[in-house]
């Protein structure tokens, strides 16, 4: 019988914030409910309901009622927002990571 090594445990950091999860996940899909949003990224749907305030008052995403759920859209060509990345936009961001 051989054994194998147990896998390491992940950090719980990420590189990318919780805006950029966000952000990342309705580019897949901009129909995706809050809570789908929640499960995806990780978070509680009250924490993606005040992110999704927060970039939609920045001007990054606008969202559409339809029936009772939202569409999202993205405005991709706002830069990013800190300055080690403010030379690239958000578009940048999702098509590196775009699956």
């Amino acid at each position: 019988m051989s054994m194998t090594a147990p896998e390491p445990e992940l950090p719980p950091w990420t590189f990318l914030t919780n805006h950029a999860h966000v952000l990342i996940a309705l580019s897949r899909n901009p129909d995706l409910r809050q809570k789908d949003i929640a499960y995806a990224v990780g978070i509680t749907v009250g924490a993606v309901h005040r992110i999704l305030h927060e970039l939609e008052e920045a001007g990054y995403l606008t969202s559409t009622k339809i029936g009772r759920r939202k569409h999202y859209d993205l405005n991709t060509e706002l830069p990013m927002r800190h300055p080690l990345e403010d030379q690239h936009t958000v578009q940048d961001l999702v098509a590196s990571l775009h699956q």
